[in-house]
């Protein structure tokens, strides 16, 4: 398969890279390539000969969103717009991203794809306009749902990532203080590239939860990262409102990865498995 990834160089597109290895694959970067711009974009994509585009670009500052919704909506809606509609006049197969904040965490076992979305704050909101976007105007598309992603590159646009983030805070000698009531599934994204790899091979389109397995709290996730690590720093745990994030985070946003076991995806291994692979590959751990 001919295969274009725009942000290529990102946590999830880098994993993207190599899942896809064997396949011919152009990478797209940022700012070089700016999905905001709907001309270049098309020109760009015009020019290849490709089935498929991967697009894991997104403005995923959540609290930033709250105070740049304009910005937001931009590459999340606006931008995922015009991307379908460039994937149709093209007949190429789009491959999108969204999020598990679509959801408002008032349920308390995991969401499935049937759920009905309710998004608290406007970097969900923006995401769930561009899900309606891809929706409306292609029949042939894979639109991802996932939650809480790390991965080797770390995350365009933030730095780096959970992991990483709470590790290098630690060694600074910080007291650490992380939320204790939003639960959510850590998800690597080197298991997530190796899963599109597996959905792209065939014609199940649609709407699609993909996680790794288990659930626990931010906090919990960074409990059991320093017990892997042999860490012991000053965890402080705290709820939502003591945290006093700008925008609300659902308290609940697990996702059941239903229609992937129902169509025969290999399955996830759980969020505990994957961090201490991520951390051996990265050497935090022998």
């Amino acid at each position: 398969m001919n295969i274009a990834i725009i942000g290529a160089d990102g946590q999830l597109g880098s994993d993207c890279v190599k899942a896809l290895k064997g396949n011919k694959v152009f990478p797209f970067y940022y700012p070089d390539f700016d999905i905001t711009k709907p001309e270049g974009t098309k020109k760009a994509l015009s020019q290849l000969d490709i089935e498929i585009v991967i697009n894991t670009a997104a403005f995923h500052r959540v609290d930033e969103c709250e105070e740049e919704p304009l910005n937001a909506f931009e590459v999340n809606t606006i931008a995922v717009r015009d991307l379908a509609l460039i994937c149709k006049e093209l007949n190429l197969v789009l491959v999108h991203f969204s999020t598990d904040y679509v959801f408002d965490g008032k349920k308390e076992t995991p969401y499935t794809e049937e759920d009905p979305p309710h998004p608290l704050n406007v970097y969900g909101v923006s995401k769930l306009a561009g899900e309606y976007f891809v929706c409306s105007i292609l029949q042939r598309y894979f639109l991802i749902r996932t939650c809480g992603l790390f991965g080797e590159a770390g995350c365009w646009g933030k730095g780096s990532n959970f992991v990483d983030a709470v590790i290098s805070l630690e060694e600074k000698g910080k007291a650490l203080r992380v939320v204790n009531d939003q639960w959510v599934t850590p998800t690597s994204t080197a298991e997530l590239a190796q899963k599109i790899k597996e959905l792209i091979q065939t014609q199940h389109y649609g709407l699609f939860h993909l996680t790794n397995e288990g659930q626990c709290t931010w906090f919990e996730f960074a409990e059991t990262i320093f017990s892997l690590i042999g860490k012991s720093p000053q965890l402080i745990p705290l709820d939502s409102k003591s945290y006093g994030a700008r925008a609300i985070r659902p308290s609940y946003s697990v996702l059941e990865n239903r229609k992937a076991k129902k169509v025969g995806l290999s399955e996830f291994s759980h969020w505990n498995d994957a961090l201490k692979h991520y951390l051996q590959k990265k050497g935090y751990i022998s």
